[in-house]
C-alpha cells in the first residue's frame, strides 16, 4: 500500500506497466514510462543539490513535465508548490518567495516575464525550464543556476541514495487566498493527500477502466486530485488546456473520457452546449466542487447526460473535500451539501464548540486524516483556523487538531447538511477564492482613485461576481474604462471584476473606523436585485 504520494505511480507500474497513465494530445505514458520519468528527475534534483524538505515550484500549464515535476519534487523529498499558470509575475514571485522555493520549473516563455522578480527570492538557487531554447544563464540573475528539465536527467551518474520520508512529512503547499490579503500556502502531508486520493475513488467507485479527464488547475486541490485519484487506482488521466468549453466537450469524445470534474461557471457553459452521442456514451460521472452548481445547471446536465452519475461536493484546500451528496439523493434533496466523505467527520458546532440541534445553523467543523498540516509561514492564522476537535477528552495531553471552516451550515434530522452562508469576506468565484484586498491594491495610488473597496455578489453562472466601488476624487473620478484596463493588466481574468461602481462620495464606515464592506455589499445586492441591469 501506497504511503508516500508519488508511490500512487510506483504501486501502479508494478501492477500495470503498460496501461496508459497519462495523455496529452497526441502523447501518450504508460505507467512503466511514467514511473520512471519521476524516478529519474527525482535523482537530477537530488544530484543538483535539492534536500528533504526544500521546495520546488511548477510553474506551467498542463502538460507532462508539469505532472513529471511535481511528483518527483516529492519523490525527491522535496515539497511540490504547483503554481497557477494564469498568475501574473508579481503574484507568482510572492509564492515563491513565501514559500522559500529553492527550485523553480517553468518555461522560457513563461520565465522571461518573470526574470526581473527573481532578484527579490533570494531562497531560488535552480531555475529549470521544460521547453527548448539556448543554454545560456543571463536570463537568470548572477549565482542562480539554469538547466534544461529533460536534459538534467540524463546524467549516467550513479542515483543518490534515497531520501528516508514518512507519511506525516510535507507534500505539497497549495497556495489559497486569504481574506486578509497575499495568498495563503496551505501545507499538505503525503497521509493527506493519499487519504484524499482514497476517499475520492472509493466514492467515485473509480477503477484502472476509468479515463479521467483533467481540466482543473493542477493549483487547485481538486485538480491535483483528477490526478492521485487516477494514478491510486491505476487509471488513464487526460490533460487538457481548453480554450472553450466545445473543447471539453470534444475530448470526452476523443478520449472516450469516463469521468470529468469541473466547476461552477464550467458547467454552465457545458449545460448549455449540444454534447455528441460519444461523449454522451462514455462519460460515467461527472463531480462539482467550487461552489455551488446552479440547479436548471443540474437539471439541464442531467437530461443531456442520462448515463452519468452526477457527485455534488463541498470542501476546503485546508481539508481537502468534506461531504458529497451521493446521486440516488440528488431528487429528494438537490440543494444539500450531503454528508462527510469517506474518512471524516464533519461535525456542526455552536460558538463554544457545542454541537448544534437539528436545523440550527453552526460553524462546519472537519476532522480526519484529511486535514492539513497548516498555513506555511503563518501561525497565528492556523491558530485560528486549525483548532482542536470539539468535544475532545481533556486528559488528552495532545488534542487532535480539526478545521473550523468558517462556513455556516444546518443539518436536518436525516443528517445532511444544507450551507447557509460565509463568516469571512473571501469571494468565491469560478472556482477560486480570491482576496478583496488583493483587488483593492491595483487602485492604490491610482489617478484619480481615493479608495477602493471589493466584494462579492451571488450570480448564477460564476458563484459570486467581483463588484468593485470607488469612490473617486470630485471632478477627477476615473472612467470604468481605465479601472478595467488596470485590472486586467495586473490580474488574471478570474480576478478581474465584472462591475465597477464608481461615486463622488466617500465610502461608508463601520464604528471601528473601516470601510463598511458588509453594509456596501447588502446595499448593492439589494440595489441589483431590484434593477439588476
Amino acid at each position: 500500500m501506497a504511503h508516500l504520494l508519488h508511490e500512487l505511480i510506483l504501486a501502479s507500474a508494478r501492477r500495470r506497466p503498460d496501461a496508459p497513465a497519462l495523455t496529452h494530445g497526441d502523447q501518450q505514458r504508460s505507467y512503466r514510462e511514467l514511473s520512471g520519468d519521476v524516478m529519474r528527475q527525482a535523482a537530477a534534483l537530488r544530484r543538483n543539490g535539492v534536500q528533504p524538505n526544500d521546495r520546488v515550484a511548477v510553474f506551467l500549464d498542463k502538460r507532462p513535465e508539469t505532472v513529471v515535476a511535481l511528483f518527483a519534487a516529492m519523490a525527491a523529498g522535496g515539497v511540490a508548490v504547483p503554481v497557477n499558470p494564469t498568475l501574473k509575475p508579481h503574484q507568482v514571485a510572492h509564492i515563491l518567495q513565501d514559500a522559500g522555493a529553492m527550485a523553480l520549473v517553468t518555461s522560457r516563455g513563461r520565465l522571461g516575464p518573470l526574470a526581473e522578480f527573481l532578484n527579490g527570492c533570494p531562497d531560488l538557487q535552480q531555475v529549470y525550464t521544460a521547453d527548448t531554447g539556448p543554454d545560456t544563464d543571463d536570463i537568470v540573475p548572477p549565482g542562480m543556476r539554469l538547466f534544461a528539465w529533460d536534459s538534467s536527467s540524463t546524467d549516467r551518474e550513479a542515483p543518490p541514495a534515497p531520501v528516508r520520508r514518512i507519511e506525516s512529512d510535507m507534500a505539497a503547499i497549495l497556495y489559497t487566498s486569504g481574506s486578509t490579503g497575499r495568498p495563503k500556502g496551505v501545507v499538505l502531508s503525503h497521509r493527506n493527500m493519499v487519504a484524499g486520493a482514497r476517499s475520492v475513488s472509493e466514492y467515485l467507485e473509480n477503477t484502472a477502466a476509468d479515463r479521467i479527464l483533467s481540466v482543473l488547475p493542477l493549483s487547485f486541490d481538486y485538480g491535483l486530485s483528477q490526478l492521485t485519484t487516477a494514478f491510486r487506482v491505476g487509471a488513464e488521466a487526460v490533460l487538457l488546456n481548453y480554450l472553450m468549453p466545445r473543447d471539453v466537450v470534444r475530448a470526452v469524445e476523443r478520449h472516450s473520457i469516463t469521468g470529468l470534474a469541473a466547476v461552477p461557471p464550467l458547467w454552465v457553459e457545458l449545460a448549455g452546449l449540444e454534447w455528441s452521442e460519444g461523449a454522451r456514451r462514455s462519460l460515467r460521472y461527472f463531480t462539482n466542487s467550487g461552489g455551488a452548481m446552479p440547479l436548471t445547471t443540474l437539471t439541464a446536465l442531467r437530461e443531456q447526460l442520462p448515463n452519468a452519475a452526477p457527485y455534488l461536493m463541498y470542501g476546503l484546500t485546508e481539508a481537502f473535500r468534506s461531504t458529497y451528496l451521493p446521486p440516488e439523493e440528488i431528487d429528494a434533496r438537490p440543494t444539500s451539501m450531503g454528508k462527510a466523505i469517506p474518512n471524516a467527520e464533519v461535525m456542526v458546532v455552536r460558538a463554544d464548540g457545542e454541537p448544534c440541534a437539528p436545523g440550527e445553523p453552526g460553524e462546519l467543523v472537519h476532522r480526519g486524516p484529511l486535514v492539513s498540516l497548516g498555513y506555511w509561514n503563518a501561525p497565528e492564522a492556523t491558530a485560528r483556523r486549525f483548532r482542536p476537535v470539539p468535544g475532545q477528552r481533556p486528559e488528552l495531553g495532545l488534542p487532535e487538531r480539526a478545521v473550523w471552516s468558517g462556513d455556516t451550515v444546518r443539518r436536518d434530522e436525516d443528517g445532511f447538511l444544507y450551507f447557509v452562508g460565509r463568516r469571512d469576506e473571501m469571494i468565491k468565484t469560478s472556482g477560486y477564492r480570491v482576496s478583496p484586498r488583493e483587488i483593492e491594491e491595483v487602485f492604490d495610488g491610482m489617478e484619480g482613485v481615493r479608495e477602493a473597496v471589493a466584494f462579492g455578489l451571488p450570480h448564477e453562472r460564476l458563484g459570486e461576481e467581483i463588484v468593485v466601488v470607488v469612490a473617486g476624487e470630485p471632478g477627477r473620478e476615473p472612467p470604468v474604462e481605465s479601472l478595467t484596463a488596470a485590472c486586467r493588466a495586473a490580474l488574471p481574468a478570474f480576478m478581474v471584476p465584472s462591475r465597477f461602481i464608481v461615486r463622488a462620495e466617500a465610502l461608508p464606515r463601520n464604528s471601528n473606523g473601516k470601510i463598511d464592506r458588509a453594509g456596501l455589499r447588502t446595499f448593492y445586492r439589494d440595489a441589483f436585485t431590484e434593477d439588476p441591469a
